[in-house]
């Protein structure tokens, strides 16, 4: 899978996020191996479209994972086979957008307490007290952490963005802690055998957590960041701060957690308070 290796060279030289490069670079080995052993780029375009959809239903494939490898697969063709595709057939339809599902402050608490291994539960931690997707927790490295200045350095996240967050003081102890167990060397969570700790291994660790502490939502590890996001909306921060430590585009993305801030919904009064008025 050289022609693999290659692209994801081309796409750190032409400078995409590390999470795209290799989002993109275990889609293109994931699909090659359930298509079999005539690469990729053989196929006709007929017999390409028929084995996405063939994928995506056998698979059963996530929305974001549908389109991630469309974004994957067309990219790759013409970037090193010069080779343009119309994908439209086996696109994904507009994904609805439905409310976040959001964990209280106190099945926050349940689930880290669950967490005993002290990489796990730094980890989680971190998700939660700095809202990061999980590939800028793992792409974080040592040195992106300013202690003197207490303040963490997001490099080439999402959209190729860098941003600065707060280091919390509550985060400290722990995480030195967890520095003196394991010693990581250049990134700040490494695998068992690996430089870094693997995407899926993190989402296993939380959905373990999760059962643990006997959380009855349907939630994923993003939900820590929901959790995040709401529970500043909660105290009172101001949805542009918010909006700049999430690393969004768009207010109209933060805005979406104005939907399930209970700081909101206690300020709206029930009917039936009305009728209580009049007795």
């Amino acid at each position: 899978m050289q022609t693999f290796h290659d692209f994801a060279r081309l796409l750190e030289i032409k400078r995409y996020a590390p999470n795209t490069i290799n989002s993109y670079h275990g889609s293109l080995i994931a699909f090659q191996k359930y298509i079999g052993n005539k690469p990729i780029q053989e196929l006709s375009t007929d017999k390409l479209l028929h084995e996405i959809g063939e994928v995506v239903l056998h698979k059963k494939l996530a929305y974001t994972t549908h389109k991630q490898l469309i974004g994957a697969l067309k990219l790759y063709l013409m970037e090193i086979h010069n080779r343009e595709i119309d994908f439209s057939t086996v696109y994904p339809k507009t994904q609805p957008r439905p409310l976040p599902v959001v964990l209280s402050l106190q099945e926050v608490k349940k689930v880290l307490d669950a967490s005993t291994n002290l990489k796990h539960k730094c980890m989680l931690t971190m998700v939660y007290a700095l809202g990061l997707r999980s590939g800028e927790l793992i792409n974080l490295k040592i040195t992106d952490i300013d202690k003197t200045r207490r303040q963490i350095h997001l490099k080439n996240a999402k959209g190729g963005k860098d941003r600065i967050l707060p280091y919390p003081d509550s985060m400290r102890e722990l995480l030195k802690a967890y520095y003196l167990e394991f010693k990581p060397q250049t990134y700040l969570f490494n695998g068992q055998n690996a430089p870094q700790y693997a995407p899926e291994s993190l989402r296993q660790v939380f959905i373990k957590a999760c059962v643990k502490a006997r959380i009855k939502k349907t939630v994923t590890l993003h939900s820590l960041r929901h959790s995040y996001a709401t529970h500043l909306m909660d105290a009172g921060t101001d949805v542009r701060v918010i909006k700049e430590l999430l690393g969004h585009n768009n207010i109209k993305t933060t805005l979406i957690y104005t939907h399930v801030t209970q700081r909101t919904l206690d300020k709206v009064p029930s009917p039936l308070d009305f009728l209580t008025a009049l007795n």
